[in-house]
């Protein structure tokens, strides 16, 4: 039988403050022989570094236009700043962790999103689910958004479409969205249960921030592409805001 697989989103900011609580879980869930891989984003750092380096940061709709230097840059700080920072502090907490990317075992496939608009910016198109089972198996996952098209040249992937992807194509139980919010909030509270109706609703009343929205449009491309459960939190032991398809329970104010 097929260990249960988690899948979690940590972003830039959340990697750098972790709570106590999150390597519990993890240890958790390892003990439980449950297969845990952690998508990390890093979009403070690489802002911070493109400032150093006199790169301009553009972004569209969200999305960090990523020339040649900034794809070098991003590459550089993802796995030689961001990731190691994640591994060292697992390992600190005495749970064994892998750092992983693209280039092992063409672990992540992809396809550019729109080179014209975007430059070299891809979307996830398959994982070696077979081979990353096996790393799974013995050690929790700590992976970069970045893929490779079929002849080799690398993509940058937001983290939360990636996190979203990869959990489909591993069939994960579950997804987290780990946020520097508890939630998504409507009026200042977290919505416990959201289906796209209520997300679109909230983001015309302007609730939902422009931030949050591509988040959540990740969100539930995982949950429609299989994903049992999807949580957006700022704590693996709150479920924070629950997504789900059908609108009868939904819940705003």
């Amino acid at each position: 039988m097929m260990a249960e697989t988690i899948v979690i989103k940590v972003g830039g900011h959340a990697s750098d403050q972790l709570p106590e609580q999150f390597y519990s879980q993890l240890g958790k869930w390892q003990t439980q022989g449950k297969h845990i891989l952690i998508i990390h984003g890093g979009g403070p750092q690489i802002n911070q570094w493109s400032n150093q380096m006199g790169l301009a940061v553009h972004k569209q709709n969200g999305i960090r236009v990523t020339d040649q230097q900034t794809l070098a840059l991003t590459q550089a700080v993802l796995l030689g700043v961001v990731q190691p920072a994640i591994c060292q502090q697992i390992s600190r907490h005495h749970l064994s962790v892998v750092g992983l990317n693209t280039s092992d075992n063409q672990l992540l496939s992809g396809e550019y999103l729109d080179q014209a608009q975007y430059g070299r910016v891809g979307k996830i198109t398959s994982v070696n689910d077979l081979w990353l089972n096996d790393v799974l198996d013995k050690e929790i996952g700590v992976l970069a958004p970045l893929a490779q098209t079929t002849d080799g040249q690398l993509l940058n992937v937001n983290a939360d479409t990636a996190a979203a992807a990869i959990a489909a194509k591993m069939g994960a139980n579950k997804l987290v969205l780990l946020t520097d919010v508890p939630g998504v909030l409507n009026a200042g509270k977290v919505v416990p249960l959201l289906d796209q109706n209520a997300a679109d609703k909230l983001f015309q009343q302007q609730q939902i921030k422009a931030g949050m929205m591509p988040k959540i449009k990740a969100a539930f491309h995982a949950l429609h592409s299989g994903v049992h459960q999807v949580l957006i939190t700022n704590d693996l032991s709150n479920s924070g805001t629950v997504l789900h398809k059908s609108s009868a329970n939904s819940i705003i104010g």
